[in-house]
């Protein structure tokens, strides 16, 4: 006689639930693909600073050049006392000659934001190729 139970009603669930895996592998997939491009586009910009610092350091010092907005009517380019009205005078010829126009802008206190905003205007219609502004 059979009994009223069969063997395969009172094992049990023997299978591997397969869903949640698939879900986590498919999501892993996805964020691989999107996150793989970023990451080598952003490793295109990084530059090793570090090595070629000491190079290079004397020679920025050269090729840069520094003005100072000391007040209201004068500047400071290169350490030389220059009025604001004579700057594209003194400017011009010095930023022609070079390859590298760089231009290191230093605002001193007391000096109003029109007067520091103007210096900017002259010193990049004077040619500037690059400007870069000292802040404290």
């Amino acid at each position: 006689m059979l009994s009223s139970k069969s063997p395969k009603s009172s094992g049990g669930i023997h299978e591997i639930n397969m869903t949640p895996l698939i879900d986590v592998s498919l999501v892993l997939v996805v964020m691989l693909l999107l996150l793989t491009p970023l990451a080598f586009e952003s490793s295109i910009a990084i530059r090793k600073a570090a090595a070629s610092a000491k190079a290079s350091e004397k020679k920025l010092k050269e090729e840069r050049i520094e003005l100072s907005v000391v007040s209201e009517d004068s500047l400071l380019v290169n350490r030389v006392m220059v009025p604001r009205r004579g700057l594209s005078v003194m400017l011009g010829p010095m930023l022609e000659g070079r390859t590298d126009r760089r231009v290191v802008i230093e605002c001193r206190n007391g000096v109003t934001h029109g007067v520091f905003v103007d210096v900017l205007d002259q010193v990049k219609i004077c040619g500037a190729g690059e400007i870069a502004v000292l802040g404290r």
